[in-house]
């Protein structure tokens, strides 16, 4: 009776010819390169590896039409922002002028109120009208 836990060299070297000789049946029972059946499953795998790449590429090309979407909307995005900044810049300057004219017409009215109490001084006639 053989022991499994402890093998000895016979039955080492026995297990190794019967793994040799199972791997040789599995060997010569494999079919062929040129067999029909191995050349349908290489037609099989070519025309899966075709749809795959064919897939792929349609993926690949909506991917591109999705980024150069994103980009023309970008770009839009960005000529609006830069036509509102213009727009906001432009009212500013405006806004500005306006102010500045503004600014410069109280600086004229106090100038000219100026020169006329001055004037009056000069003539030496008083709010009322009389002379000191």
């Amino acid at each position: 009776m053989r022991n499994k836990a402890n093998p000895d060299f016979h039955d080492r070297l026995r297990d190794a010819a019967e793994a040799r000789r199972a791997l040789l049946a599995k060997l010569h029972a494999a079919p062929r390169p040129d067999d029909p059946e191995m050349i349908e499953k290489r037609r099989k795998r070519a025309a899966v590896a075709q749809a795959r790449a064919a897939r792929q590429a349609e993926r690949e090309r909506v991917r591109r039409a999705q980024e150069e979407e994103a980009a023309r909307v970008a770009a839009e995005m960005e000529r609006i922002a830069a036509e509102e900044a213009e727009r906001a810049a432009a009212e500013e300057a405006e806004r500005d002028a306006a102010l500045k004219a503004e600014q410069k017409a109280a600086r004229d009215a106090r100038y000219a109120a100026r020169k006329l109490a001055k004037k009056e001084r000069r003539k030496g006639t008083g709010r009322a009208g009389r002379r000191f």
